[in-house]
This record gives structure tokens, C-alpha cells and sequence, in this order.
């Protein structure tokens, strides 16, 4: 279980600070317009999403004595931590030539991302039959995922509270960590590699591919709420520091620790719907976690934004009304770690059992279309922030370095902000929780119990 969960350690770190960060360094750093830094993340998403299916499928039909899945992550691990190192420095240059730089660098950065990442999440199918541990198994996953996040959250907070200068720094830090707990991992998980259960090895076109993933029901129901949950997830990301310092207008030396309890929040939710998904069933941890995001979604798109002027102790000694509107937002943040922690455990847990609705259960393939989907979606949803915000006359940060607070937003991009943070979202959620009313959760709580 350490081992398992180590091996998310890495590209739930990437994925953690590309989604709070790369958006506002582009804009405030890079000093790229919304369109295009919406663009170039969904070239990251799309890249990211192309390569899954190549890559598992060459997964699949990787033989070694430690089993398909680990010589792709032993490989991948230096180039993971070296590319997301690279992604956070400014070339020299105009925007084009800044452009096109972010969008190789983007390529490798997936392309590594992947090779980690892919054959990584297949294992959670492969180690074991039991539904009940493989739900653990996804718990301990997303439980290094999110303490790795929170890690290099506080690095970002320490070494962007001042400014935008210490991009770069946190890029090192964090690709180091990278590598080594992607390393750690195969380590600790090659004596169980070894002995897990291996696909079948069958060459298949990718028509087949195709054709076997449509007709598998079960399959798309789960990759229909992943792609809504994620979706959700990914634009509240993107957004969420914008939407704190230029709609909230919390100063920037406090506005980039603002993430850290969203990260414990959901770090918390994730042990507690693991828990309650082993005695109530995932399908009840679904509904409860989907209800909760929805409420700090609507908190979001109403709570109204702080005074000018206010000094970060006038904020945090909650007597004062200002006090009390930092509460509530920091409340909201925590609501929305809670819900959407779900997103986390809950598509991953039911991937298994459409897997194995499968009489070849090659888990390679499986995940490799799960991703892809999701990524495809997530791609879309960034681009669509992109588009939105430049059509409501969002302006990227020219002489205004070290605050966001300093440039004034029009009216029609705060409230942009704010439906890409509340209602979207809210959308997105309900109709994932409709489309899963009818899966036949299959006992996991019940066998657990029994136990």
C-alpha cells in the first residue's frame, strides 16, 4: 500500500501545481493572453490524452521479469522530473517563440507524464481480485497523489507569496520529487509486480480497441462521470487562484496558501469516502461527496469579495466583518476538498468492476480510453476558460509582477470567473451524479463487512 501510493507521489504533484498555477503563470509570468494560455493547455490535455492509448497498449505488450508495467515507470521517472522542472522558465522571446516553446515542452512533459502514470493505474486492477482492496489500493493511489500535491503546494506558497520569480525554484524542487518517489515506488512494488496478473498479450487493431470499449456499459457510465467529474474538478483548479485574488481580492502574499486547504480538505475526504464506501457502498459516497461540491460551488458564486486595503492580520483574526468574510471562503474551500475528493476515488474504484465485465480483462486498454476520454474533456474545458475569459475582456498581468491585485478586471470577466467556478461545475457534478442512478454497485461494503 506506502509503494502504491508512492507511485502517484510524482504526477499527482505535476498534475497539483499545473492546475493551481500554469494558467496564472502564463497570464502573469509568461505574460501570454488568456486565449492562448487556455490554448496551450489544451494542447497539454489533448497531448496528454493521444499518447494514452500508444502507450497502453505498449504497455500491455511489454514483457521483463518485473511485469509490463514497472520498466515504463523506472524509465519515464528522470524525464518526468526533468520536463516539469523546464515548464516553469520564461524563454527569452516574443509570444510566438514563448508559444511554441510551452507547446514542446508540453509534449515531453505528458509524454513522461504518461509512461508513469498509465501503466501505474493499471496495476491497481492487476494486484489484486478483491473489489474491497482494490478500493483501498485506489485510497492509498490518491492519498500520495494529494499529500505530493500538498507538498508542492506549500513549497509554491513559500516561494510565490512574495512574487512571481520563484516559478523556476519550484520547478527544481518539485521535479526532483518527482523522480524520486516514482523510483522509490518501483522499488517497492517489483516483488508484488512480478506475481500480479498479466494481460493477455493478443495483438488488437485499434477498430477492436474501439468497438470492445463502446460495447462494455458498464465502461461508459464510468468514463462518462470521470469525464463530468474531472471536468469540474480541472476548471475550478484552473480558475481558483484567479478567482481568489481578482474576485475575492485576497492579497497575493496570503493568496497563494489558499489551495493548502483544499488539498488537507480533500486529503481527509478521501480516507473518509474510502471508509464509507466500504461500509455503505461507493455509489452512497458518490451522491453525499456530489451534494457537498455542489453546496461549495453555489457558496462560491455568492459570497461577496473582500474590501481593498485589508492587511493579512485583519483577515485572519475572524472578529471583524472582513474576518468573517475570509472564514467563510476559507469554509467554501474546504467544502469543495471535501466533495470533490470523490472525483479522486470514486471512478477509479468502479473501473475494476467494468473491467472485469470483460472476458479478457486487459486493464492496459481500459485505462489507457478511461484517460483519454477524460483528458480530451479536460482539454476542451480549459480551452473553453480560455475562450471565455478573453470574450468577457480578461487581461493578462503586463507591469504587475508581484500581485494580480494590482490590474483592475472588467465586471464581465469577474462574473466569468465566477460561473467557471460555481455554475459550470455545479452542472457538470448533478449530471455525473444522474448518469450513475442505476450502476449495480456490487457489495463492496457488504464483502468488507462479512470480512
Amino acid at each position: 500500500m506506502i509503494s502504491y501510493g508512492l507511485g502517484d507521489a510524482g504526477t499527482g504533484l505535476a498534475a497539483t501545481q499545473l492546475g493551481f498555477y500554469l494558467f496564472p503563470f502564463f497570464t502573469s509570468k509568461a505574460l501570454l493572453p488568456a486565449f492562448i494560455a487556455g490554448s496551450l493547455l489544451m494542447v497539454i490535455k489533448i497531448w496528454d490524452a493521444i499518447n494514452d492509448p500508444l502507450i497502453g497498449w505498449l504497455s500491455d505488450h511489454t514483457n521483463s521479469k518485473w511485469g509490463p508495467r514497472l520498466p515504463w515507470m523506472m524509465v519515464a521517472a528522470i524525464p518526468l522530473g526533468l520536463s516539469l522542472a523546464a515548464m516553469w522558465w520564461v524563454p527569452i522571446g516574443d509570444t510566438t517563440q514563448k508559444t511554441i516553446y510551452y507547446a514542446v515542452m508540453a509534449i515531453f512533459l505528458m509524454t513522461a507524464y504518461t509512461s508513469v502514470n498509465l501503466p501505474y493505474a493499471a496495476l491497481s486492477t492487476e494486484l489484486t481480485e478483491k473489489t474491497s482492496v482494490r478500493t483501498r489500493l485506489n485510497a492509498a493511489r490518491f492519498t500520495g497523489s494529494i499529500l505530493a500535491g500538498f507538498t508542492g503546494l506549500i513549497v509554491a506558497a513559500k516561494l510565490l507569496s512574495g512574487g512571481d520569480n520563484g516559478y523556476l525554484a519550484m520547478g527544481r524542487i518539485t521535479g526532483s520529487i518527482a523522480t524520486l518517489t516514482t523510483l522509490i515506488s518501483c522499488i517497492g512494488l517489483a516483488p508484488y509486480a512480478k506475481k500480479a496478473r498479466r494481460p493477455s498479450g493478443r495483438p488488437e487493431p485499434f477498430k477492436s480497441q474501439l468497438r470492445r470499449v463502446l460495447n462494455n456499459k458498464k465502461f461508459i457510465q464510468v468514463i462518462g462521470l470521470y469525464l463530468l467529474l474531472w471536468c469540474g474538478l480541472q476548471l475550478m483548479q484552473t480558475v481558483s487562484l484567479i478567482y481568489i485574488e481578482q474576485v475575492m481580492q485576497v492579497p497575493t502574499t496570503l493568496s497563494k496558501w489558499m489551495p493548502i486547504p483544499f488539498q488537507l480538505s480533500a486529503l481527509i475526504g478521501l480516507q473518509g469516502w474510502s471508509f464509507f464506501s466500504n461500509r455503505f457502498g461507493r455509489i452512497s459516497a458518490l451522491y453525499w461527496g456530489g451534494s457537498i461540491w455542489i453546496i461549495s460551488c453555489i457558496l462560491a458564486m455568492l459570497l461577496p469579495p473582500l474590501s481593498a486595503g485589508n492587511t493579512i492580520e485583519d483577515l485572519l483574526t475572524f472578529e471583524s466583518l472582513e474576518g468573517i468574510k475570509m472564514l467563510i471562503l476559507i469554509f467554501t474551500i474546504v467544502l469543495a476538498g471535501l466533495g470533490a475528493s470523490t472525483a479522486y476515488l470514486i471512478p477509479w474504484s468502479l473501473l475494476p468492476d467494468a473491467i472485469d465485465s470483460d472476458p479478457e480483462k486487459p486493464a492496459g486498454i481500459y485505462t489507457a480510453w478511461m484517460v483519454f476520454v477524460q483528458k480530451i474533456g479536460i482539454g476542451l474545458s480549459v480551452q473553453l476558460l480560455g475562450v471565455l475569459l478573453s470574450i468577457a475582456g480578461y487581461q493578462a498581468s503586463t507591469n504587475c509582477n508581484n500581485s494580480l491585485n494590482c490590474f483592475e478586471q472588467p465586471t464581465t470577466a469577474l462574473i466569468t470567473i465566477r460561473i467557471c467556478m460555481g455554475f459550470i461545475p455545479i452542472i457538470l457534478v448533478a449530471t455525473g451524479l444522474l448518469i450513475m442512478r442505476r450502476w449495480p454497485d456490487r457489495g463492496a461494503h457488504l464483502h468488507t463487512m462479512q470480512s
